[in-house]
């Protein structure tokens, strides 16, 4: 099994975004130090009053600081962007991380974000699809005709080829049903955001038994978690709860979560990971027992989390990860 950082880039209305960096820079280098194999980092666009750094530049910055670390998006929202523009930004990226770049995508869901860019949330898909054929071409062919119908290229190719052969690997992000058979279908990996065992094990199903369908085999099976591990469980809770609600706040403002009366404890259950080094580490092997996954992406720090808890955080998740 393998661990990875999930870079928090997101940070409340009033924070100096610019002395934020160096904390990233410092959790980096304890991920790194810890063992951890990946970073990875989000994306949005029209994120106010939540502040949030831009995904490409900020990938290619850390990139210089996370040497044999693999280093991907998680995730890219792919339907807006032209997948010329993308395919080069990732050819690029590739190239900078010698080879170790995961270009994780999904459709989006924020109408303003849509609407910004002039896209009918009823050509998400369709884009979506005709973009990772493209860029699969791009990344492979020396030159490429392609008349689609959202996208054309008329016997053109790529300013840089990726390091890697074939391209960065695609992950796909999905939260139903559909869409978790297309990242079957399309994607070299299903990249599952944990939003509650409930229907992430299903979900798990489908995709199974969609794989043996296509006859597909995926690089792995990554799942992306809120993780926190305290020095003792009898705190950690409270150590976090009010930094995820903070977070959770902004999700439900922007119509994706809705945790509605219930307890902080009750959202949590099956959905984050937390407690001390024991109880996670039971976690951990609970979530491999009912999902089979094999790449953990911790996400250990949110807005409002001292700095503190995060790197120790970070540190005792890698000696639970060194321990298997």
């Amino acid at each position: 099994m393998k661990v990875g950082l999930f870079v928090n880039t997101q940070f409340p209305e009033g924070v100096g975004l610019a002395a934020r960096v160096p904390e990233i820079l410092a959790q980096v280098r304890a991920a790194r130090e810890a063992g951890f194999a990946s970073l990875w980092l989000p994306h949005h666009w029209l994120t106010r009053p939540l502040q949030m750094l831009q995904l490409t530049p900020l990938t290619g910055y850390l990139a210089a600081h996370a040497e044999g670390m693999t280093i991907g998006a998680n995730i890219l929202i792919l339907p807006p962007l032209n997948p010329v523009h993308v395919a080069e930004e990732a050819a690029t990226l590739d190239v900078l991380t010698g080879g170790r770049y995961i270009l994780g995508v999904g459709l989006g869901y924020r109408q303003p974000e849509l609407e910004a860019f002039g896209i009918p949330r009823r050509e998400r898909a369709p884009r979506f699809v005709e973009s990772i054929a493209l860029m699969r071409r791009l990344w492979t062919e020396e030159r490429v005709t392609h008349k689609g119908r959202f996208y054309r290229v008329d016997d053109a190719g790529l300013g840089a080829r990726p390091l890697r052969p074939g391209g960065p690997p695609l992950y796909v992000a999905a939260q139903a049903e559909v869409s978790v058979r297309r990242a079957a279908r399309i994607g070299d990996a299903w990249l599952i955001m944990n939003t509650g065992l409930g229907k992430i094990v299903p979900l798990m199903r489908t995709y199974r038994a969609a794989l043996e369908e296509y006859g597909r085999t995926p690089s792995e099976f990554p799942i992306t978690v809120e993780c926190y591990v305290g020095a003792r469980h009898a705190t950690a809770h409270e150590e976090c709860r009010g930094p995820l609600e903070y977070k959770y706040g902004a999700y439900a403002a922007w119509g994706l979560e809705e945790r509605g009366p219930q307890s902080f404890a009750d959202f949590a259950r099956d959905r984050f990971i937390i407690g001390d080094k024991v109880a996670v580490k039971e976690e951990i092997v609970r979530y491999r027992a009912l999902l089979g996954v094999d790449h953990f992406i911790m996400r250990c720090q949110w807005p409002g989390l001292p700095q503190e808890l995060a790197l120790g955080s970070i540190r005792r998740l890698g000696e639970i990860f060194a321990a298997f």
